[in-house]
């Protein structure tokens, strides 16, 4: 039985290797082909989004913000933040609350020497009892100073 496949290997073994080699003709040579691509349009959507998202990203880095208050008074807390407002109209006031204290971060500053300045004149105006601290924050960076990087 052994010599029966041996020999069957030996005969037709070739013939099987030699199967895989036959001749293909090349097309690329006769004919010129013609590639026609239908895509999705949702393609166009997702990429637009995802543009979107990294230019988003791109709008928030590390900066500095004063931390103003910790109070559990909420009427000074609203002074203190119609002050803020008005004293510094192109600045933003963050308010958390987390109980019983409402606290409050102000500002986008990118170079802590602007926080130092405007540290400065909220406790020299004194409407703020406790102290005023700079803290490191990831800012959001101001429409202006976006037109900056994209250039």
């Amino acid at each position: 039985m052994k010599k029966f496949a041996v020999i069957i290997f030996i005969c037709f073994g070739p013939a099987v290797i030699m199967a895989q080699k036959t001749p293909q003709p090349d097309t690329t040579k006769t004919s010129i082909a013609k590639v026609t691509i239908t895509k999705d349009p949702r393609i166009d959507l997702l990429a637009k989004a995802e543009l979107d998202l990294n230019n988003r990203a791109k709008r928030f880095v590390k900066g500095y913000r004063l931390f103003v208050l910790k109070s559990s008074d909420r009427a000074y807390a609203m002074r203190v933040r119609t002050y803020l407002l008005q004293t510094f109209p192109g600045e933003n006031v963050f308010m958390t609350w987390q109980s019983p204290f409402i606290k409050m971060k102000f500002g986008d500053f990118e170079d802590k020497a602007d926080a130092e300045k405007a540290k400065k004149q909220i406790e020299r105006d004194g409407v703020v009892t406790g102290g005023v601290y700079v803290v490191p924050d990831t800012i959001e960076l101001k429409p202006d100073k976006l037109k900056d990087l994209d250039k």
